[in-house]
Protein backbone atom coordinates (compact mmCIF):
# COMPACT_ATOMS: atom_id res chain seq x y z
CA UNK A 1 0.00 0.00 0.00
CA UNK A 2 1.19 3.51 -0.82
CA UNK A 3 -0.43 6.43 1.00
CA UNK A 4 0.39 10.11 0.59
CA UNK A 5 -0.62 13.38 2.24
CA UNK A 6 -2.31 15.84 -0.08
CA UNK A 7 -0.69 19.22 -0.68
CA UNK A 8 -3.41 21.10 1.18
CA UNK A 9 -2.20 19.26 4.28
CA UNK A 10 1.54 19.56 3.74
CA UNK A 11 1.58 23.01 2.07
CA UNK A 12 -1.73 24.56 3.05
CA UNK A 13 -0.53 28.19 3.15
CA UNK A 14 1.09 27.96 -0.27
CA UNK A 15 -1.95 26.33 -1.85
CA UNK A 16 -4.43 28.75 -0.29
CA UNK A 17 -2.39 31.74 -1.36
CA UNK A 18 -2.37 30.84 -5.04
CA UNK A 19 -5.75 29.09 -5.18
CA UNK A 20 -6.24 25.50 -6.25
CA UNK A 21 -8.77 23.02 -7.62
CA UNK A 22 -9.88 19.62 -6.38
CA UNK A 23 -8.09 18.06 -9.35
CA UNK A 24 -4.81 19.82 -8.52
CA UNK A 25 -5.16 18.74 -4.91
CA UNK A 26 -5.26 15.03 -5.79
CA UNK A 27 -4.88 13.91 -9.39
CA UNK A 28 -1.18 14.52 -10.31
CA UNK A 29 0.04 12.94 -7.08
CA UNK A 30 -2.31 9.95 -7.29
CA UNK A 31 -1.18 9.32 -10.87
CA UNK A 32 2.46 9.37 -9.81
CA UNK A 33 1.65 7.03 -6.91
CA UNK A 34 0.10 4.54 -9.34
CA UNK A 35 3.13 4.67 -11.59
CA UNK A 36 5.50 4.26 -8.65
CA UNK A 37 3.64 1.20 -7.38
CA UNK A 38 3.57 -0.42 -10.80
CA UNK A 39 7.37 -0.53 -11.02
CA UNK A 40 7.91 -2.09 -7.59
CA UNK A 41 9.29 -5.65 -7.88
CA UNK A 42 6.83 -7.03 -5.29
CA UNK A 43 3.76 -5.44 -6.89
CA UNK A 44 1.72 -6.94 -9.71
CA UNK A 45 1.22 -3.92 -11.99
CA UNK A 46 -2.10 -5.38 -13.18
CA UNK A 47 -3.50 -5.42 -9.63
CA UNK A 48 -3.06 -1.81 -8.52
CA UNK A 49 -6.18 -0.13 -7.13
CA UNK A 50 -6.83 3.49 -6.18
CA UNK A 51 -8.63 4.05 -2.87
CA UNK A 52 -10.03 7.46 -2.04
CA UNK A 53 -11.88 8.66 1.05
CA UNK A 54 -14.39 11.53 1.08
CA UNK A 55 -13.13 14.11 -1.45
CA UNK A 56 -10.51 11.55 -2.43
CA UNK A 57 -13.35 9.23 -3.39
CA UNK A 58 -15.09 11.99 -5.29
CA UNK A 59 -12.01 12.71 -7.39
CA UNK A 60 -10.90 9.07 -7.87
CA UNK A 61 -12.75 8.69 -11.20
CA UNK A 62 -10.78 11.64 -12.51
CA UNK A 63 -7.57 9.87 -11.49
CA UNK A 64 -8.71 6.92 -13.62
CA UNK A 65 -9.45 9.31 -16.46
CA UNK A 66 -5.90 10.68 -16.29
CA UNK A 67 -4.17 7.32 -15.76
CA UNK A 68 -6.25 4.34 -16.95
CA UNK A 69 -3.60 1.66 -16.35
CA UNK A 70 -4.65 0.64 -12.84
CA UNK A 71 -7.23 -2.05 -12.11
CA UNK A 72 -10.10 -0.48 -10.18
CA UNK A 73 -11.47 2.11 -7.77
CA UNK A 74 -12.32 1.88 -4.08
CA UNK A 75 -14.51 4.74 -2.87
CA UNK A 76 -14.98 5.16 0.88
CA UNK A 77 -17.56 7.83 1.78
CA UNK A 78 -17.03 9.42 -1.60
CA UNK A 79 -19.35 12.39 -1.93
CA UNK A 80 -21.58 12.46 -4.99
CA UNK A 81 -24.03 15.25 -4.13
CA UNK A 82 -22.85 18.76 -5.10
CA UNK A 83 -20.42 19.91 -2.43
CA UNK A 84 -22.02 23.32 -2.00
CA UNK A 85 -25.32 21.61 -1.22
CA UNK A 86 -23.56 19.32 1.25
CA UNK A 87 -22.13 22.39 2.99
CA UNK A 88 -25.65 23.61 3.74
CA UNK A 89 -26.77 20.14 4.81
CA UNK A 90 -23.85 19.86 7.23
CA UNK A 91 -24.51 23.35 8.62
CA UNK A 92 -28.15 22.47 9.26
CA UNK A 93 -27.19 19.23 11.00
CA UNK A 94 -24.72 21.00 13.27
CA UNK A 95 -27.30 23.71 13.98
CA UNK A 96 -29.82 21.06 15.00
CA UNK A 97 -27.46 19.93 17.78
CA UNK A 98 -27.66 23.35 19.42
CA UNK A 99 -30.62 25.23 17.97
CA UNK A 100 -31.07 28.95 18.44
CA UNK A 101 -30.60 32.33 16.75
CA UNK A 102 -26.81 31.95 16.46
CA UNK A 103 -27.17 28.55 14.83
CA UNK A 104 -29.76 29.92 12.41
CA UNK A 105 -27.44 32.80 11.52
CA UNK A 106 -24.58 30.35 10.86
CA UNK A 107 -26.77 28.32 8.50
CA UNK A 108 -27.80 31.50 6.67
CA UNK A 109 -24.15 32.46 6.13
CA UNK A 110 -23.30 29.02 4.72
CA UNK A 111 -26.37 29.14 2.47
CA UNK A 112 -25.19 32.48 1.05
CA UNK A 113 -21.71 31.08 0.48
CA UNK A 114 -23.17 28.00 -1.21
CA UNK A 115 -25.28 30.14 -3.54
CA UNK A 116 -22.15 31.97 -4.67
CA UNK A 117 -20.29 28.68 -5.22
CA UNK A 118 -23.15 27.32 -7.33
CA UNK A 119 -23.13 30.30 -9.69
CA UNK A 120 -21.44 29.41 -13.03
CA UNK A 121 -20.63 33.12 -13.32
CA UNK A 122 -18.67 33.10 -10.07
CA UNK A 123 -15.86 35.66 -10.24
CA UNK A 124 -12.51 33.80 -9.89
CA UNK A 125 -11.34 36.72 -7.74
CA UNK A 126 -14.03 36.14 -5.11
CA UNK A 127 -12.30 35.86 -1.71
CA UNK A 128 -12.25 32.33 -0.33
CA UNK A 129 -13.81 33.45 2.94
CA UNK A 130 -17.00 34.29 1.01
CA UNK A 131 -17.28 30.68 -0.18
CA UNK A 132 -18.02 27.38 1.61
CA UNK A 133 -15.26 25.88 3.76
CA UNK A 134 -12.98 28.82 2.88
CA UNK A 135 -12.04 27.15 -0.41
CA UNK A 136 -11.01 29.36 -3.36
CA UNK A 137 -13.25 30.29 -6.27
CA UNK A 138 -11.13 28.18 -8.65
CA UNK A 139 -12.05 25.13 -6.59
CA UNK A 140 -15.78 25.71 -6.97
CA UNK A 141 -15.60 26.59 -10.66
CA UNK A 142 -13.74 23.33 -11.28
CA UNK A 143 -16.36 21.36 -9.33
CA UNK A 144 -19.16 22.87 -11.43
CA UNK A 145 -17.56 21.21 -14.47
CA UNK A 146 -17.01 17.82 -12.81
CA UNK A 147 -19.53 14.98 -12.73
CA UNK A 148 -18.01 12.25 -10.54
CA UNK A 149 -20.63 9.60 -11.34
CA UNK A 150 -20.62 10.37 -15.07
CA UNK A 151 -16.82 10.24 -15.14
CA UNK A 152 -16.82 6.93 -13.27
CA UNK A 153 -19.24 5.49 -15.81
CA UNK A 154 -17.14 6.75 -18.70
CA UNK A 155 -13.82 5.28 -17.48
CA UNK A 156 -15.51 1.91 -16.90
CA UNK A 157 -13.36 0.74 -14.00
CA UNK A 158 -14.59 -1.87 -11.51
CA UNK A 159 -15.62 -0.01 -8.36
CA UNK A 160 -16.06 -0.93 -4.70
CA UNK A 161 -18.16 1.66 -2.89
CA UNK A 162 -18.74 1.78 0.87
CA UNK A 163 -20.45 4.32 3.08
CA UNK A 164 -20.71 4.73 6.84
CA UNK A 165 -24.31 4.99 7.97
CA UNK A 166 -23.54 7.50 10.76
CA UNK A 167 -21.57 9.91 8.59
CA UNK A 168 -23.34 13.28 8.40
CA UNK A 169 -20.89 14.98 6.04
CA UNK A 170 -21.18 12.36 3.31
CA UNK A 171 -24.39 10.43 3.79
CA UNK A 172 -26.00 7.16 2.82
CA UNK A 173 -29.26 8.95 2.07
CA UNK A 174 -27.80 11.57 -0.27
CA UNK A 175 -24.40 10.53 -1.63
CA UNK A 176 -24.42 6.73 -1.45
CA UNK A 177 -27.88 6.66 -2.97
CA UNK A 178 -26.60 8.59 -5.98
CA UNK A 179 -23.74 6.13 -6.49
CA UNK A 180 -26.10 3.16 -6.21
CA UNK A 181 -28.34 4.52 -8.95
CA UNK A 182 -25.54 3.79 -11.44
CA UNK A 183 -23.36 1.21 -9.64
CA UNK A 184 -24.29 -2.32 -8.65
CA UNK A 185 -21.64 -2.73 -5.94
CA UNK A 186 -21.43 -1.15 -2.52
CA UNK A 187 -22.61 -1.36 1.05
CA UNK A 188 -23.32 0.78 4.11
CA UNK A 189 -22.43 0.19 7.73
CA UNK A 190 -23.93 1.93 10.74
CA UNK A 191 -22.26 -0.01 13.55
CA UNK A 192 -21.56 1.81 16.80
CA UNK A 193 -23.54 4.18 18.99
CA UNK A 194 -21.50 7.40 18.97
CA UNK A 195 -23.67 10.44 18.39
CA UNK A 196 -23.17 12.18 15.05
CA UNK A 197 -21.45 15.37 16.20
CA UNK A 198 -18.36 17.30 15.07
CA UNK A 199 -16.56 15.99 18.16
CA UNK A 200 -17.24 12.38 17.15
CA UNK A 201 -15.12 12.93 14.03
CA UNK A 202 -12.10 13.67 16.22
CA UNK A 203 -12.15 10.30 18.00
CA UNK A 204 -9.26 8.06 16.94
CA UNK A 205 -10.66 4.71 15.87
CA UNK A 206 -9.57 1.68 13.87
CA UNK A 207 -10.93 1.02 10.42
CA UNK A 208 -13.82 -1.45 10.50
CA UNK A 209 -12.43 -5.00 10.29
CA UNK A 210 -15.34 -6.20 8.17
CA UNK A 211 -14.72 -3.44 5.66
CA UNK A 212 -11.02 -4.36 5.46
CA UNK A 213 -11.98 -7.97 4.80
CA UNK A 214 -14.47 -6.94 2.13
CA UNK A 215 -11.87 -4.82 0.34
CA UNK A 216 -9.27 -7.60 0.55
CA UNK A 217 -11.73 -10.10 -0.93
CA UNK A 218 -12.80 -7.70 -3.68
CA UNK A 219 -9.23 -6.90 -4.71
CA UNK A 220 -8.13 -10.54 -4.62
CA UNK A 221 -6.55 -12.50 -7.49
CA UNK A 222 -9.82 -13.01 -9.38
CA UNK A 223 -10.39 -9.26 -9.54
CA UNK A 224 -6.85 -8.77 -10.82
CA UNK A 225 -7.26 -10.99 -13.87
CA UNK A 226 -7.81 -9.25 -17.21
Amino acid sequence: MLRFDKLTFTRADEMNERGFTLAEEYVPHAVEAVKLLQIQPLVDPDRVFVLGHSAGGKIAPRVAEAEPSFRGLILLAGDAAPMHEAAVRVARHVASLGPGPEADDAVAVVAQQAARAADPGLDPRTPAERLPFGLPAAYWLDLLRYDAIGTAAAVGKPMFIAQGGRDYQVTAEEDFALWREDCAVGRTSSSGSIRRTPASYQLAQHMDAELIADIAAWTGPARGRR
